[in-house]
Order: C-alpha cells, then sequence, then structure tokens
C-alpha cells in the first residue's frame, strides 16, 4: 500500500494493518492505541484505534503523574458511535481556516482514524510567536454559532455541540459546565459542597463573563494538544472543535504546568487580536470545562484543581 492507493481505498487500511502488511510502530497517545504507519513508498501517518481489551493510559492525552483514576464504564469493547467522526470534522474545519498547521486527515473508520505524520520537534519561541499569531487568525475565522453541526467528543464523553446562537455565558453554562458536574457528583468524585460551588459559579456566570460572538475553537486546548514539529512549528491535534469564547482555548494552555512559551504565545495573540479587558481573572472560569472533564473521566485526583477554579472565581 503506498499513498496513492490509500487515497483512491481507505477502507482497506484495516486489513492490510490485520495481515501485517504494513510497518507500525507503537506510539503513547492518549485513550487510543496509536502508532506510526510507514507505506511501501517511504509515507508515514498517525493512527489511532479504539482498545479492544486492555484499560487506555489515558483520557485526555498524559495526566499529571499520579492523578489517574480508573476509567469510565464503557471504555473497552466498541468504540463511541461517531467519535472518530467527531475528530475528524473538527480536525478539517480548523484545517479549512489555514491559520495553524493542522495535519490532514487521510482515514477515518468507525474504529479508526489516520493522518499524515508530523515528525515532533522541539519547542522554540518563533513558532511560539508564530503561534499565537496562527491561533488569533484560527479564533477570528469564527463559527456560525456556539457549538458545532456534528456530535462532539471529549476523550470518550459526549460533548453536546447542539448550535446555539447565545449567549455566550448561558451556553457555557449549560453545555460545558453542567454536564460534567453532573457526572463528577453521581460518581462522588467532587462532594456535595465542591458540588454546590461549581452550582454557584453557574448561577451568577453573568457577573464574571466577558460576552463576544463564537469563535472557532480547538475545544481540547491543553498543552499535551499542541505538537511541536521538526519544521518549527506548532501543530494543533486532537481537538474538541467547536464554537465558544476565544478565552477559553487561551485558558486551557496554561493548565498541568502550562504550555512552553505560554507568554511569547499570548503576547503575540494579543498583538494580532487584543483580549477584552479583565481577561487574566477570567482564566479560571474558562478552565472549568475541562477540569471538570477530568473529575468525570478521571476520578476525584482532580478535585482540588475543580475546587480552587470555582473558588478563584467566586473571588471575581
Amino acid at each position: 500500500m503506498d499513498m496513492a492507493y490509500l487515497r483512491a481505498h481507505p477502507e482497506h487500511l484495516p486489513t492490510f494493518l490485520t495481515h501485517q502488511r504494513i510497518r507500525e510502530t507503537p506510539v503513547h497517545r492518549g485513550v487510543c492505541t496509536a502508532s506510526r504507519l510507514t507505506l511501501d513508498d517511504g509515507t508515514s501517518l498517525f493512527a489511532k484505534t479504539w482498545p479492544a481489551g486492555e484499560p487506555p493510559a489515558g483520557l485526555l492525552g498524559e495526566p499529571p503523574a499520579g492523578l489517574l483514576g480508573e476509567p469510565p464504564a464503557g471504555l473497552l469493547g466498541e468504540p463511541p458511535a461517531g467519535l472518530f467522526a467527531a475528530e475528524a470534522e473538527g480536525l478539517r474545519w480548523l484545517r479549512a481556516s489555514g491559520a495553524v498547521p493542522v495535519p490532514e486527515i487521510l482515514v477515518t473508520l468507525p474504529r479508526m482514524i489516520a493522518m499524515e505524520w508530523v515528525e515532533p520537534g522541539d519547542a522554540g519561541r518563533q513558532a511560539a510567536e508564530d503561534f499565537g499569531r496562527g491561533l488569533a487568525a484560527l479564533h477570528r475565522s469564527g463559527a456560525e454559532s456556539f457549538g458545532a453541526p456534528w456530535p462532539g467528543w471529549i476523550g470518550p464523553l459526549p460533548l453536546d455541540n447542539t448550535p446555539c446562537p447565545g449567549p455566550w455565558s448561558t451556553w457555557f453554562a449549560e453545555r460545558r459546565l453542567l454536564p460534567y458536574l453532573r457526572i463528577s457528583a453521581d460518581q462522588g468524585t467532587l462532594s456535595g459542597a465542591d458540588t454546590a460551588l461549581v452550582e454557584e459559579v453557574v448561577k451568577t456566570i453573568d457577573r464574571y463573563a466577558a460576552e463576544e460572538p463564537p469563535a472557532r475553537l480547538h475545544g481540547d486546548l491543553w498543552p499535551g494538544n499542541v505538537l511541536w514539529g521538526a519544521d518549527g512549528r506548532a501543530w494543533l491535534i486532537d481537538p474538541a472543535a467547536h464554537g465558544g469564547h476565544r478565552e477559553t482555548d487561551l485558558a486551557t494552555l496554561a493548565l498541568f504546568g502550562g504550555v512552553p512559551h505560554l507568554d511569547v504565545i499570548l503576547d503575540a495573540y494579543r498583538a494580532e487580536w487584543p483580549l477584552a479587558a479583565g481577561w487574566r481573572s477570567r482564566v479560571p472560569l474558562h478552565q472549568l470545562h475541562l477540569l471538570l472533564v477530568h473529575t468525570a473521566a478521571f476520578g476525584a485526583g482532580y478535585r482540588g484543581a475543580v475546587v480552587a477554579a470555582a473558588e478563584a472565581v467566586l473571588r471575581g
């Protein structure tokens, strides 16, 4: 199988893999089984398949050491319907903006997704500056509404992408905070007091929000989903893409130790498209979504981060 054959017959890729007709090198990457595939013409691909029998190593990439809880029920066996289709739609939508490097999707099947291989490299200041400008251009390319035209997923958890005209604060509270708060509360990974704290944020969210039209978001932009390439560019991978508030992508870049050269990225972004006054104080609000996804999917190891973010929001 070479690239020309793959483009003409993407559905044949699993058969070639089953019969070991393609060189496959394991790659550690998140909830799925990931590998580098080398075709007969020397072209490399990055492929992910749903795990068939063993617990995944991580949900949204590599979590901080010691914080990984038990995976949610339903992770093994058949993949959630539309999981890889949603990732492919999101990557294509981000790529269509032409603003930031995004891998080309080559194969999308129910149990597999494959895309162009990006050779990893080091995080440089120039790449960070270019990324900041590109991220501003991506966000500025906009979205028709909050949400997206396709059903969303974030890890193995559904992401309600039902298109909504806004306002952003109501949509964010109802579609991005409350669903994962309920899961976390039901699983006991957040206590009653923790839940009440986040519910207070939801009730008073209008006090903290800076309303803006929907931007084109990556949607899961923690540092592990920025791939620093050997080509000197920062690539976007593993999105939960949708229309949302641009401050959300910027806020999640600071999670879990922060992306390299974060200040350079933010300075370049703001030079391209200034942020509304008080944006730094809103960082914890925008981080709450992804932190609640983590308590819902990983467990109580992320409880402290959720509580700290909620308390910071309420302090104003």
